[in-house]
Protein backbone atom coordinates (compact mmCIF):
# COMPACT_ATOMS: atom_id res chain seq x y z
CA UNK A 1 0.00 0.00 0.00
CA UNK A 2 1.29 3.59 -1.09
CA UNK A 3 -0.34 6.06 1.31
CA UNK A 4 0.49 9.74 0.60
CA UNK A 5 0.65 11.69 4.52
CA UNK A 6 0.29 15.04 5.58
CA UNK A 7 -1.46 17.60 7.95
CA UNK A 8 -1.69 21.39 9.06
CA UNK A 9 -3.20 22.18 5.56
CA UNK A 10 -4.67 25.49 7.61
CA UNK A 11 -7.47 26.49 5.33
CA UNK A 12 -4.56 26.85 2.29
CA UNK A 13 -6.86 26.21 -0.72
CA UNK A 14 -4.12 25.64 -3.15
CA UNK A 15 -3.00 22.89 -1.55
CA UNK A 16 -6.29 21.20 -1.24
CA UNK A 17 -6.65 21.58 -4.88
CA UNK A 18 -3.29 19.96 -5.15
CA UNK A 19 -4.19 16.88 -3.09
CA UNK A 20 -7.16 16.24 -5.10
CA UNK A 21 -4.93 16.14 -8.77
CA UNK A 22 -2.48 13.59 -6.85
CA UNK A 23 -5.09 11.53 -4.37
CA UNK A 24 -5.94 8.89 -7.23
CA UNK A 25 -2.35 8.22 -7.41
CA UNK A 26 -2.21 6.72 -3.62
CA UNK A 27 -3.81 3.73 -1.94
CA UNK A 28 -4.59 6.01 0.84
CA UNK A 29 -4.58 9.92 1.71
CA UNK A 30 -4.17 10.66 5.42
CA UNK A 31 -4.31 14.22 6.95
CA UNK A 32 -3.76 14.14 10.50
CA UNK A 33 -5.37 17.60 11.80
CA UNK A 34 -5.79 21.18 10.79
CA UNK A 35 -7.77 21.88 8.46
CA UNK A 36 -9.14 25.31 9.20
CA UNK A 37 -7.24 28.24 10.65
CA UNK A 38 -8.00 30.46 13.58
CA UNK A 39 -5.97 33.04 12.08
CA UNK A 40 -7.56 33.19 8.55
CA UNK A 41 -9.71 35.78 7.93
CA UNK A 42 -12.38 33.49 6.88
CA UNK A 43 -14.79 32.54 10.38
CA UNK A 44 -14.25 28.93 10.79
CA UNK A 45 -17.89 27.81 10.04
CA UNK A 46 -17.28 29.53 6.75
CA UNK A 47 -13.90 27.74 6.24
CA UNK A 48 -15.88 24.44 6.53
CA UNK A 49 -18.34 24.65 3.43
CA UNK A 50 -15.04 24.54 0.85
CA UNK A 51 -12.78 22.70 3.08
CA UNK A 52 -16.24 19.05 3.65
CA UNK A 53 -16.29 19.90 -0.35
CA UNK A 54 -12.56 19.15 -0.39
CA UNK A 55 -12.80 16.00 1.73
CA UNK A 56 -15.96 15.06 -0.73
CA UNK A 57 -14.37 14.91 -3.51
CA UNK A 58 -10.95 13.08 -1.84
CA UNK A 59 -13.09 10.48 -0.84
CA UNK A 60 -14.44 9.71 -4.09
CA UNK A 61 -10.43 9.17 -5.69
CA UNK A 62 -8.94 7.19 -2.88
CA UNK A 63 -9.09 6.00 0.49
CA UNK A 64 -9.23 9.22 2.79
CA UNK A 65 -8.52 9.07 6.54
CA UNK A 66 -9.31 12.43 8.44
CA UNK A 67 -8.69 13.37 12.14
CA UNK A 68 -8.79 16.56 13.99
CA UNK A 69 -6.42 18.96 15.17
CA UNK A 70 -6.19 22.38 18.16
CA UNK A 71 -7.02 24.60 14.72
CA UNK A 72 -10.34 22.02 14.11
CA UNK A 73 -12.56 23.23 17.54
CA UNK A 74 -15.61 24.36 15.89
CA UNK A 75 -18.09 23.36 19.18
CA UNK A 76 -18.21 21.97 22.63
CA UNK A 77 -18.66 18.30 23.56
CA UNK A 78 -21.13 16.95 26.51
CA UNK A 79 -18.63 17.50 29.63
CA UNK A 80 -18.13 21.50 27.70
CA UNK A 81 -14.50 20.72 26.19
CA UNK A 82 -13.57 22.22 22.89
CA UNK A 83 -13.98 19.40 20.25
CA UNK A 84 -14.25 19.16 16.32
CA UNK A 85 -17.60 18.88 16.24
CA UNK A 86 -17.71 19.27 12.73
CA UNK A 87 -16.06 16.00 12.38
CA UNK A 88 -19.83 14.41 12.37
CA UNK A 89 -20.39 16.09 9.08
CA UNK A 90 -17.25 14.38 7.58
CA UNK A 91 -18.51 11.13 9.24
CA UNK A 92 -22.08 11.49 7.30
CA UNK A 93 -19.88 12.02 4.49
CA UNK A 94 -18.76 8.09 4.88
CA UNK A 95 -15.12 9.23 5.90
CA UNK A 96 -13.04 7.21 8.56
CA UNK A 97 -12.59 10.12 11.82
CA UNK A 98 -11.67 10.66 14.69
CA UNK A 99 -13.09 7.79 17.34
CA UNK A 100 -12.65 5.12 13.82
CA UNK A 101 -10.63 2.40 13.29
CA UNK A 102 -9.82 1.32 9.87
CA UNK A 103 -8.20 -1.88 9.14
CA UNK A 104 -6.62 -1.98 5.25
CA UNK A 105 -3.66 -4.60 4.12
CA UNK A 106 -3.20 -5.82 7.63
CA UNK A 107 -2.59 -2.07 9.57
CA UNK A 108 -5.15 -1.42 11.80
CA UNK A 109 -5.22 2.81 11.88
CA UNK A 110 -6.32 4.12 14.88
CA UNK A 111 -7.91 7.92 14.22
CA UNK A 112 -7.72 10.01 17.37
CA UNK A 113 -9.34 13.23 17.95
CA UNK A 114 -7.25 16.73 19.47
CA UNK A 115 -8.30 15.74 23.54
CA UNK A 116 -9.07 19.32 25.35
CA UNK A 117 -9.78 17.90 28.93
CA UNK A 118 -10.48 15.21 31.03
CA UNK A 119 -13.08 13.73 29.44
CA UNK A 120 -12.13 13.71 26.02
CA UNK A 121 -8.62 12.65 27.53
CA UNK A 122 -10.42 9.66 28.53
CA UNK A 123 -11.77 8.96 25.21
CA UNK A 124 -8.56 8.95 23.63
CA UNK A 125 -7.06 6.29 26.34
CA UNK A 126 -10.63 4.76 25.93
CA UNK A 127 -10.10 4.23 22.40
CA UNK A 128 -6.25 2.75 22.24
CA UNK A 129 -7.13 0.65 25.31
CA UNK A 130 -10.00 -1.12 22.48
CA UNK A 131 -7.93 -1.08 19.48
CA UNK A 132 -4.80 -2.54 21.45
CA UNK A 133 -6.79 -5.67 21.44
CA UNK A 134 -6.93 -6.10 17.32
CA UNK A 135 -4.98 -8.97 16.28
CA UNK A 136 -3.29 -6.90 13.01
CA UNK A 137 0.43 -7.22 12.95
CA UNK A 138 0.76 -3.20 11.99
CA UNK A 139 -0.88 -0.77 14.40
CA UNK A 140 -0.98 3.13 12.87
CA UNK A 141 -2.16 5.63 15.14
CA UNK A 142 -3.37 9.34 13.40
CA UNK A 143 -2.75 11.96 16.38
CA UNK A 144 -2.12 15.49 15.44
CA UNK A 145 0.21 16.49 18.59
CA UNK A 146 3.93 14.53 18.26
CA UNK A 147 5.24 13.21 21.44
CA UNK A 148 8.00 15.74 23.56
CA UNK A 149 11.60 15.13 23.43
CA UNK A 150 10.99 14.12 20.13
CA UNK A 151 13.07 15.82 16.92
CA UNK A 152 9.47 16.36 15.73
CA UNK A 153 8.11 18.29 18.16
CA UNK A 154 11.06 20.76 17.86
CA UNK A 155 10.34 24.30 17.34
CA UNK A 156 14.10 25.80 17.43
CA UNK A 157 14.31 26.49 21.22
CA UNK A 158 12.25 23.95 22.91
CA UNK A 159 10.09 20.76 22.21
CA UNK A 160 6.57 21.74 22.14
CA UNK A 161 5.11 17.73 22.30
CA UNK A 162 2.01 15.58 23.85
CA UNK A 163 2.81 13.82 27.24
CA UNK A 164 -0.48 11.87 27.59
CA UNK A 165 0.71 10.67 23.62
CA UNK A 166 4.45 9.67 25.20
CA UNK A 167 3.04 7.76 28.00
CA UNK A 168 0.47 5.46 25.40
CA UNK A 169 3.54 5.14 23.03
CA UNK A 170 6.03 3.80 26.07
CA UNK A 171 2.25 2.08 26.97
CA UNK A 172 1.27 0.48 23.75
CA UNK A 173 4.24 0.60 20.97
CA UNK A 174 2.22 0.85 18.37
CA UNK A 175 4.11 0.64 14.79
CA UNK A 176 4.27 3.89 14.00
CA UNK A 177 2.11 7.47 15.03
CA UNK A 178 1.29 9.77 11.94
CA UNK A 179 1.30 13.51 13.77
CA UNK A 180 1.63 17.21 12.19
CA UNK A 181 1.21 20.47 14.49
CA UNK A 182 4.98 21.67 14.52
CA UNK A 183 5.22 22.93 11.27
CA UNK A 184 9.27 23.80 11.52
CA UNK A 185 10.25 20.65 12.95
CA UNK A 186 12.03 19.05 9.90
CA UNK A 187 13.40 22.22 8.36
CA UNK A 188 15.40 22.51 11.50
CA UNK A 189 18.89 21.26 12.35
CA UNK A 190 17.54 19.50 15.70
CA UNK A 191 14.50 18.85 14.56
CA UNK A 192 13.44 15.82 11.54
CA UNK A 193 10.54 14.58 10.03
CA UNK A 194 10.70 11.13 11.42
CA UNK A 195 12.21 9.79 14.88
CA UNK A 196 11.99 6.30 16.48
CA UNK A 197 11.01 5.98 19.73
CA UNK A 198 11.30 2.04 20.89
CA UNK A 199 10.11 0.29 18.34
CA UNK A 200 7.64 2.75 16.96
CA UNK A 201 7.84 5.18 14.10
CA UNK A 202 6.97 8.97 14.46
CA UNK A 203 6.29 10.99 10.98
CA UNK A 204 5.42 14.72 10.93
CA UNK A 205 5.29 16.23 7.44
CA UNK A 206 5.75 19.81 8.86
CA UNK A 207 4.43 22.85 6.77
CA UNK A 208 4.94 24.83 4.22
CA UNK A 209 4.04 28.34 1.71
CA UNK A 210 3.24 27.59 -1.49
CA UNK A 211 0.74 25.72 -3.57
CA UNK A 212 2.34 22.01 -2.57
CA UNK A 213 2.42 20.89 1.24
CA UNK A 214 5.01 18.93 2.21
CA UNK A 215 3.91 15.26 2.56
CA UNK A 216 5.12 11.87 3.68
CA UNK A 217 4.86 8.57 0.64
CA UNK A 218 5.24 5.84 3.09
CA UNK A 219 5.15 2.40 1.37
CA UNK A 220 4.40 -0.36 3.28
CA UNK A 221 5.16 -3.62 0.79
CA UNK A 222 9.05 -1.75 0.24
CA UNK A 223 8.74 -0.35 3.61
CA UNK A 224 10.14 3.01 2.69
CA UNK A 225 8.69 6.86 4.06
CA UNK A 226 9.97 9.90 1.63
CA UNK A 227 9.57 13.18 2.92
CA UNK A 228 8.81 15.58 0.02
CA UNK A 229 9.14 19.71 0.17
CA UNK A 230 10.53 22.50 -0.71
CA UNK A 231 13.79 21.96 0.88
CA UNK A 232 14.22 18.56 -1.41
CA UNK A 233 13.14 14.74 -0.71
CA UNK A 234 14.95 12.70 1.80
CA UNK A 235 13.99 8.90 1.84
CA UNK A 236 14.76 6.30 4.56
CA UNK A 237 14.33 2.56 4.31
CA UNK A 238 12.56 1.40 7.78
CA UNK A 239 14.94 -2.12 8.10
CA UNK A 240 18.19 0.22 7.38
CA UNK A 241 19.02 2.85 10.13
CA UNK A 242 21.49 4.32 8.24
CA UNK A 243 19.22 5.84 6.21
CA UNK A 244 17.95 7.98 8.95
CA UNK A 245 19.25 11.84 9.74
CA UNK A 246 22.66 11.48 11.59
CA UNK A 247 21.70 12.62 14.76
CA UNK A 248 18.79 9.70 14.91
CA UNK A 249 20.94 6.60 13.88
CA UNK A 250 21.96 6.01 17.12
CA UNK A 251 18.33 5.50 18.88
Amino acid sequence: MRALVTADLHYQLRQFDWLQEVAGDYDAVVLAGDFLDIAAPVPPNAQLVPVLRHLERLSRRTKLLVCSGNHDLTGRNSAGEKSAVWMEAVRAIGIPCDGDQVLADDVLVSICPWWDGPSSHAEVAAQLARDAGSPAPAWIWMYHAPPPGSPTSWVGSRHRGDEALAAWVQQYQPTAVICGHIHQAPFLPQGSWIDRIGSTWVLNAGNQIGPVPTSIVVDTDARTASWRSLAGEHMIAFDDQQTMPPHLQST
